[in-house]
């Protein structure tokens, strides 16, 4: 429209005109912004595409899920065996065989004398280790009553310990039940089908559930002193890991010292798990990764888990490989793991003299101002917590990582990948008190088998004498 036709039209033409085209400037004007908004989103989506893929090395990613690159066909192939300086193992012979064949020669292969009778010169020993034929033996207990010829009072035998009438199977069976189950990750099926097969035992999936019922309450009542000694350490290491029960997730933690390790598997991955396990008690340090529940557990220290830390910066460094400060902490972090692995081997004052060089270089580090988003998180998480990055450089009793936890869950998570989950509730508080008195046991030397024999009481073989 010229300027001459706008000359031509009313004072209302010329007011709805300007109204249409405000109408429509409003209209281009919201669409930009919409226009906007999707190209921010698709910039966002940009740059997150362009963050390396997580693996065990930047995250808690396991190995299993890692990508496995093809290896070159022309790579350097590594020597087999070995290595260079091993020493030789054979192995020993034992000083008391259960049995000893003589083979001698009988008849002379050239004029078929007789030689049995004949001293002959021993040439060679050899020792062969042997399974005996694996066969349960069935023990029947006949109780009697008798009355008293004096004063007639009736009288029932009482059996010896181990052969109990309410048994239906010995403490060995029960405890290789238990250790399939507990240790192996057996099924109920597949420990069925073990036992038969090894043992020729005819037993049901029912009778299998009973024993595991019986352990873990045994179990349970031997799991208070585990938990006293966990209040009374000093340092204490802790850490989570999933659990399927009855469908829904649960969570297992484990709590760890010196001298014990407890198990508990609850519906709850909040701190009032700790402060039940703990019971008003405040320990000394405590070692765990930097979950919020873990930063609050009543301990007058805390010791961050430098592998955690590790794997975070190394997602930074992967991320901007030109940036400079978390390289730097890697760099340090793995500089205090060193000096901490080489504690005996340093005077002292030099010992002192390298841990405070760490210090002023982790305080330099901290005051340098960052530019990224993921490095400027992790730098905000070491300046809160700085008191708990070194401990371990001052206290011998500490341990700069959280591995103890990590292998005291190892078995628990190869149980939830193999089991799939519990089906109850009482499952799940089974296996965890049977698994608080396993780790505890081996803590002073004693089997897996011989700690679950001792909690279903004297085995019923060998017979005692008089029996």
């Amino acid at each position: 429209m010229t300027q001459e036709d706008m000359a031509q039209l009313s004072r209302e033409e010329l007011i709805d005109l300007v109204l249409a085209e405000h109408a429509r400037l409003e209209a281009a004007q919201e669409l930009l912004e919409q226009m906007k908004l999707e190209i921010e989103a698709l910039r966002l989506k940009i740059e997150k595409g362009k963050k390396p893929p997580t693996n065990s090395s930047n995250s808690s990613q396991p190995p299993s899920r890692d990508q496995k690159a093809d290896l070159p066909a022309k790579r350097k192939k590594h020597r087999h065996g070995p290595p260079i300086g091993h020493m030789k193992y054979e192995r020993k012979f034992v000083a008391q065989p259960d049995h000893i064949v003589e083979v001698k020669p009988q008849v002379c292969k050239r004029c078929q004398t007789d030689l049995s009778k004949e001293n002959g010169r021993l040439v060679d020993v050899n020792q062969i280790t042997e399974l005996p034929e694996a066969k349960a033996e069935v023990i029947e207990v006949r109780q009697y009553e008798t009355s008293c010829p004096c004063c007639g009072q009736k009288q029932v035998g009482k059996p010896p310990a181990g052969l109990e009438m309410e048994r239906s199977f010995g403490a060995r069976l029960e405890a290789t039940v238990v250790y399939y189950r507990q240790q192996q990750h057996l099924s109920y099926l597949r420990t069925q089908s073990a036992l038969h097969d090894l043992y020729r035992v005819e037993i049901s999936p029912g009778g299998i559930d009973k024993i595991m019922q019986r352990g873990g309450k045994a179990a349970a009542e031997q799991t208070a002193p585990i938990q006293t000694a966990v209040q009374d350490s000093a340092v204490v290491h802790c850490d989570e890991t999933g659990s399927r029960v009855d469908g829904q997730n649960w969570w297992q933690w484990v709590f760890c010292t010196a001298q014990a390790v407890f198990h508990v598997i609850r519906f709850d991955r909040s701190v009032d798990v700790i402060q039940e396990v703990m019971a008003n008690h405040e320990v000394e340090v405590w070692v765990s990764d930097c979950y919020s529940a873990q930063m609050k557990s009543p301990a007058r220290e805390r010791q961050l888990c430098l592998a955690h830390q590790l794997r975070n910066l190394q997602a930074v460094v992967e991320l901007y490989p030109a940036s400079f400060w978390p390289k730097a902490m890697q760099a340090l972090f793995r500089s205090a793991v060193h000096l901490h692995n080489e504690r005996d081997h340093l005077s002292p004052p030099e010992f002192h003299a390298q841990v405070q060089r760490i210090e002023r270089i982790c305080t330099w580090l901290l005051e340098r101002p960052l530019q990224q988003k993921d490095a400027k998180r992790l730098h905000k998480r070491y300046t809160k917590y700085r008191d708990c990055l070194f401990v371990f450089l001052h206290r011998t009793d500490v341990s700069p990582t959280n591995n103890v936890s990590e292998r005291a869950l190892r078995p628990s998570v190869i149980h939830r990948k193999v089991i799939g989950c519990f089906r109850s509730g009482w499952g799940a508080h089974a296996y965890a008190a049977l698994a608080s008195v396993i780790a505890t046991a081996a803590l002073k030397n004693i089997s897996a088998f011989n700690a679950i024999q001792n909690l279903f009481g004297v085995p019923s073989l060998p017979l005692t004498e008089g029996v």
